[in-house]
């Protein structure tokens, strides 16, 4: 009998709270090469990997770069993890407030508010999961990268201020590293 891999079980649970939910190749959508290409425009050049580095949900469907295919099983598990917590923000918000949280308040670049707000609530999702299946070591090096995407421009410098991003990175492994405690 095969064993049902964790990204696979995830991925089934995904489906069944989300019925419509699939994944789609980046590069075979057009709708994703112009947000691309708008993005290159907008941000001057600084996000220049959206269709070959980024993985993006929009409209209940989770578009993936070629890397996808070269994931192990633990990296897409984390991903999906972080992804289902953007398909229950887009259920419990709706598309067009989803859509005017994250490209809105307070500016579309530079102080994105709204955005810098829906991905903590995501990344707090990749950091329990990155504990979860590599250890609480592996969570705590996401540090710098995690800090690195808000302020640089893979999300438009949504939050230029890295030492809030690392006191809330810094009280989220807290957490996590209690929960892992009271589980022990």
């Amino acid at each position: 009998m095969k064993r049902v891999s964790r990204q696979e079980h995830l991925l089934a649970e995904i489906r069944v709270e989300f019925p419509d939910f699939e994944i789609v190749a980046k590069n075979e959508s057009s709708l994703q090469r112009a947000i691309a290409s708008a993005l290159y425009v907008f941000t001057l050049g600084g996000v220049r990997h959206y269709l070959t580095r980024y993985h993006t949900v929009l409209f209940g469907k989770l578009y993936v770069p070629d890397c996808w295919a070269q994931m192990d099983d633990d990296e897409r598990y984390i991903l999906l993890c972080h992804e289902r917590v953007h398909l229950r923000q887009r259920r419990r918000l709706g598309d067009p407030a989803m859509a005017f949280l994250y490209l809105v308040p307070f500016f579309p670049v530079f102080l994105a508010w709204g955005r810098a707000r829906i991905e903590w609530e995501a990344y707090v999702e990749t950091i329990r999961a990155t504990a979860r299946v590599r250890g609480l070591e592996q969570a705590r090096r996401l540090e710098d990268e995690i800090v690195r995407r808000y302020v640089g421009p893979d999300y438009g410098w949504m939050w230029p201020f890295p030492r809030t991003v690392r006191r809330w990175f810094h009280s989220v492994l807290a957490e996590v590293e209690a929960e892992a405690r009271a589980n022990d």
